[in-house]
């Protein structure tokens, strides 16, 4: 038997990451800066950190769901 795959609304978190750095002109600035960082670089590091934790949390909801050890 063929087993389908459920959609899982938490993929969705993954496009968060994708979709705020997709667009350049929104980030290209330096003000404000952070410590010293311009807006460019410590955006993109900081979705570096928030990617990251968006994908644990779709893990851990995707294995929630899973019955299988």
């Amino acid at each position: 038997m063929v087993q389908r795959k459920q959609f899982r609304a938490a993929y969705l978190l993954l496009l968060l990451p994708f979709a705020a750095l997709l667009w350049v002109p929104f980030y290209d600035r330096i003000d404000p800066t952070l410590f010293g960082i311009p807006f460019f670089y410590w955006y993109q590091l900081a979705w570096i950190v928030l990617g990251a934790v968006l994908i644990l949390t779709v893990y851990l909801l995707h294995r929630g769901g899973d019955t299988t050890p």
